[in-house]
């Protein structure tokens, strides 16, 4: 076992400097790495392979023996089988990791989309899931759903969350019909189109917000910023242009964007117009037979005479 370590040693040491030589022409060759250089080429197989020829060799001596034959040959083909093995170790490594993060994004997105459901629950927010829709959801409220969908799709789910807020205040506003008036009415029926209508068309706006946010959404603004704060004075004037005319577009996308969300808010306040003032119709009749102020004008009367009906000994 000592005679094979130290023909190892032997054979290892003769092949760095072929394996430098290769390293210096082309570190791919030589480096098991994804992005080698010529200096890990250089610390590779000048100090750390070195070193470990040396340390084989100086654990041999302690036996005493020559140098084998099957050892020095081992020594030899020792690095060209370790690259293959040590480069298909480190991708199954990096793709292990680049799986771990991507399953900790994974739980971050969704541990951060329950708080916002969480959130939106105690708000008294319905929040709308594009992939499992309400059951019993009308075409209105599908459509909701899909224009959720395409905001979520190009990663704005501050604008998304828009589309709750329109299905929170359809449902109210249905509830509210629903309690004064009966499904056969006219006048819930009427109603009823015509918040259908004012609905319609707040999606049809978030339908053209996930439109104007798609056009931009390949457009990394903190890239762009970065870049002009780090480079401003490197770059050509032709360069320096085409990036501010990027930050110019993703300012107009957001302008736009801005006025869109002020109708959808437009058309939330006619919703809440629509509900409260539906609350205050009153189409029950009245179960008591006088007002509460002259039933609490009687009740008090009673109790300031109750006295009479004590028994007297």
């Amino acid at each position: 076992m000592l005679g094979f370590l130290q023909g190892f040693s032997y054979g290892l040491f003769m092949t760095c400097l072929p394996w430098l030589l290769v390293g210096l022409f082309n570190p791919g060759l030589a480096l098991p790495v994804a992005a080698p250089s010529r200096l890990q080429v250089i610390f590779r197989y000048c100090l750390v392979v070195p070193f470990i020829s040396m340390l084989l060799w100086l654990t041999s001596l302690w036996g005493g023996f020559s140098p084998s034959l099957l050892g020095w040959l081992a020594g030899i083909v020792a690095i060209p089988v370790a690259l293959p093995v040590e480069r298909a170790l480190r991708g199954w490594l990096a793709r292990r990791r680049e799986r771990r993060r991507q399953a900790l994004t994974a739980a971050e997105t969704r541990r951060h989309r329950a708080q916002q459901e969480r959130e939106a629950h105690e708000a008294g927010l319905a929040v709308l899931d594009p992939a499992r829709p309400p059951e019993g959801a009308d075409d209105l409220v599908l459509a909701m759903c899909r224009a959720k969908q395409r905001l979520l799709e190009v990663n704005r789910p501050d604008l998304a969350v828009l589309a709750d807020r329109l299905y929170s205040r359809y449902r109210h506003v249905l509830d509210v019909l629903g309690s004064r008036f009966h499904s056969g009415e006219l006048a819930f029926e009427r109603s009823r189109g015509l918040v259908t209508q004012v609905c319609l068309g707040a999606v049809d706006t978030l339908t053209t917000m996930a439109s104007q946010a798609r056009g931009v959404v390949s457009v990394d603004g903190d890239y762009v910023r970065r870049r002009l704060a780090r480079e401003g004075k490197r770059l050509s004037e032709e360069e320096r242009a085409a990036l501010v005319r990027r930050l110019d577009l993703l300012v107009e996308t957001e302008q736009r964007l801005s006025e869109l969300s002020a109708r959808i808010e437009s058309a939330l306040t006619v919703l809440d117009d629509t509900a409260v003032s539906m609350a205050r119709i009153e189409t029950a009749r009245p179960q008591a037979s006088v007002t509460t102020e002259k039933a609490l004008e009687d009740l008090r009367r009673f109790v300031e005479g109750a006295d009479r009906y004590a028994r007297k000994d």
